[in-house]
Parts: structure tokens; sequence; C-alpha cells
């Protein structure tokens, strides 16, 4: 007979993934894997899952599940109150990641594999890296699933100084609170390799230089060689199509 702490440990785990019915025990119905469908092929960290079996209390595959997952993450009511997604949208996240990350958590080289699916003309690994790094806030070499739901919700449900404090961070490479045009140029070149060389129109080898050189004329206010977090947001907050683009999440799931 299992402990109760492993049974309770599990039942956290079948309630964050949805994998039953909390009120009938049965798997989830059709809607629910058409929101997890649609919702999923946005996300670029989590390619479309497999099926994923339900869990019963008494099988095989849960003696699996315990065994494999090295990582288990915080209760479904803890990550609802420190996120702004609801209960049904972080059983979609979790059986997604867990999908792709069955221990729980990912590294830095199992990101950029999954990331590169998503660009398969390009080289997507330094792009990756620096996403990978905007993730990991604490700094540990992994991303765990509390990661993850904390990143997206600032993307997906934050205010608009939330996403940009956050696109900040992403383009802050050593996090020194500023952003220098070496770190801009290596964010671009990223963007431009990722995007692969066979785009149309081509892209000129020079591009990258002069977005940065665009950068810093509209972000630099004070002209000293560096963009401040005060810079970045109150030039953000003047340009309509930067706040256009910032709006476009709104309505992901």
């Amino acid at each position: 007979m299992r402990s109760k702490g492993r049974k309770e440990s599990l039942s956290d785990s079948r309630d964050l993934d949805g994998s039953y019915d909390q009120l009938t025990g049965n798997p989830p119905g059709h809607a629910k894997k058409a929101l997890k469908q649609r919702f999923l092929k946005l996300l670029s960290c989590c390619h479309q899952p497999k099926t994923i079996p339900s869990i019963s209390e008494n099988s095989v595959e849960d003696e699996f599940e315990l065994s494999t997952v090295c990582h288990r993450p915080e209760g479904l009511d803890q990550l609802q109150e420190q996120s702004k997604f609801t209960r049904k949208e972080l059983q979609v996240l979790y059986r997604g990641f867990k999908n792709e990350c069955p221990s729980g958590i990912v590294n830095e080289e199992s990101f950029k594999q999954i990331y590169s699916q998503f660009f398969p003309q390009g080289d997507s690994s330094t792009y990756a890296t620096f996403l990978f790094n905007a993730f990991d806030t604490d700094h540990d070499g992994s991303v765990s699933f509390e990661d993850f739901v904390a990143g997206l919700s600032i993307i997906l449900r934050g205010t608009i100084d939330d996403r940009l404090n956050w696109a900040f961070n992403l383009y802050d490479l050593n996090k020194d609170g500023c952003i220098t045009k070496e770190e801009m140029l290596d964010i671009m070149k990223s963007i431009y390799d990722m995007m692969g060389k066979y785009t149309y129109p081509a892209m000129r080898e020079e591009a990258p230089q002069e977005h940065v050189e665009n950068f810093f004329q509209k972000m630099d206010r004070n002209k000293d060689g560096v963009v401040t977090i005060e810079e970045f947001i109150e030039s953000c907050q003047k340009d309509e199509n930067i706040m256009s683009s910032m709006k476009l999440f709104d309505n992901v799931i």
C-alpha cells in the first residue's frame, strides 16, 4: 500500500495536468483537448503533444511517473495564486510541459533542442540560450514548470510595464541593469540567424548593425552609450508600433 504522502503527491499531479475530472473522475472532454491543441501551437516551448492517457491510481503508469519525475511542481492552487492563469489554463500548460520535460525540469540543451523545431530553416541556438536565461530567473541552469509559468504569466497576462521589464531583462544579457550596443547586436544577430538565410526578401549582412543603431538613436535619450530600464520603458511607451505588439498576446488563451 502506498503511503499517504505519495497518494497526495500523485493526486496533485493529476489535478495539475487535468488527466481526470475532479467531479466525475473521467478523462477531460473534447473541449479541453481543443483548447490545449490551439494554445500549444502558439507557444514555442511546447509543440503539439501526443495524447496522454488518464492516470489510474492503481496502474503501473503511476509508479513509472513517480519514479521518473524528479521535480514535482507546486500545487495548482499555489500556482494559480502566483500567476494570472486560471486553473484550466495551468492544466493545459502542465500537460504540454510534462510531455516535453518528463523529469519536471528542462536544461539549456534540451530547451534549445525544443526551440529549434520551430526554426528549421535557421540556427536558433543562440537566441534560445538568451530566452532560456530570461526564464531561468534563479540562474540554477534549469527551467522548472514554476519558472515557465512565471515567465508566461508576464508575457501573456502582465501589464505593459511588466512585459517591458521582462523584455529589457531578455536584452540585458549580463544583467547589469543596462543594455549596451554589443548586447543588442548579439540579440539582433541571433534573431537573424534564427530566421535563416533563405528569407524573402533576403536579409542584408549589415541589417543587424543598422537595427542596433536605430534602436539606440530612439532609446538612448542622454546619449551615454547605454540604455537604462527607464529609457527603455519611456521610449517603448511612446512608440505606437511597440505598444500594439505588446497587446498581441492579450487574447492568446
